[in-house]
């Protein structure tokens, strides 16, 4: 997969977990979107990142950025997710897994010996003008967080 980096970002519009259309050309000229695509909700990895994420919302926020997680699950298993782990963020559905494809993240993946097709957790950083500024793919959650975290404040303070 060719990177993203510098790139327009793909625009897209999906349903969040109350079946609202969110649409990234929405947060254009406004916010910085951390978009991160992750496999499944109520996974061990998953519910550690989203934890994460969570934990550090604020701090994402007063650096003017919104967090939008994306996996092919539906409105019930994202609402489920939300409110078991309190999330303050949407998470969006891409069931037929098209924005997960534009982002070059749904690939063959290997468990058990068993070959599948799904996502490959990945976050992407855009920016206020919809260039993706930083790409993370094959995301380890360990420290992941941080890192984004870490990212965004050097930006802010140039």
């Amino acid at each position: 997969m060719t990177t993203l980096e510098g790139l327009q970002a793909p625009n897209f519009t999906l349903k969040n977990e109350k079946g609202e259309d969110v649409s990234l050309h929405s947060f254009a000229g406004k916010q910085y979107v951390l978009l991160y695509f992750y496999p499944k909700d109520a996974t061990p990895g998953c519910t550690t990142e989203a934890c994460d994420f969570r934990d550090a919302h604020e701090s994402f926020s007063d650096l003017n950025a919104v967090i939008l997680g994306v996996s092919p699950d539906g409105e019930k298993a994202h609402t489920k997710f939300i409110e078991k782990h309190g999330l303050p963020f949407s998470l969006l559905i891409d069931e037929d897994h098209a924005v997960s494809e534009a982002y070059g993240v749904w690939l063959l993946k290997k468990m058990y010996g068993k070959e599948y097709m799904g996502i490959e957790r990945s976050t992407f950083l855009i920016d206020p003008t919809g260039t993706v500024v930083k790409e993370w793919r094959k995301v380890k959650v360990k420290g992941h967080v941080e890192e984004a975290l870490g990212l965004l404040r050097e930006l802010m303070a140039k």
